[in-house]
């Protein structure tokens, strides 16, 4: 992935050498070009192209701040309600993540959103403990936790 890079960057370097101009604009075309190139070279050389991995990290951190005003919302919601309606709980959420720098993201993500606390993780790092102040459906919360946080960790690690 370094390598793309590095190469990628050289492509932009090349471009704006040959447009005789070194402002940031054709940098930034070359490097968008760059981009364009190996694409098409992916199919010849067999490498993972490593802007997949970018665009995964973006989409996660789109669907972190997604999340983010979500929870906030629901605190906001619980907070002034007149009646305190809620259902705290402790949940076991299985998980697919394998590495300590994937299962740490997780945490860190759930832990950053409001409403919600990760506690601890089980011996053989296959389930993560959360705490969160309102859990009207177990399941749907596991099934919500798997379908945002940890599928677009595994985009972004695998």
């Amino acid at each position: 992935m370094a390598y793309q890079i590095l190469l990628n960057v050289f492509i932009a370097l090349i471009w704006a050498f040959l447009q005789n101009s070194y402002t940031g604009v054709d940098f930034l075309v070359g490097y968008v070009i760059g981009i364009f190139i190996l694409l098409v070279l992916r199919r010849f050389l067999q490498f993972d192209f490593y802007f997949r991995r970018v665009w995964a990290m973006i989409k996660l951190t789109l669907l972190f701040f997604k999340e983010l005003i979500l929870a906030n919302i629901d605190v906001i919601k619980i907070v002034l309600s007149p009646k305190l309606n809620i259902k705290p709980g402790i949940i076991a959420v299985p998980t697919k993540l394998e590495t300590e720098w994937e299962l740490t993201l997780l945490a860190s993500l759930i832990s950053l959103t409001p409403g919600t606390l990760s506690m601890d993780f089980s011996d053989d790092n296959k389930f993560i403990y959360i705490h969160s102040i309102h859990v009207p459906d177990k399941e749907e919360m596991i099934r919500q936790i798997h379908n945002t946080f940890e599928k677009a960790i595994l985009e972004v690690t695998k």
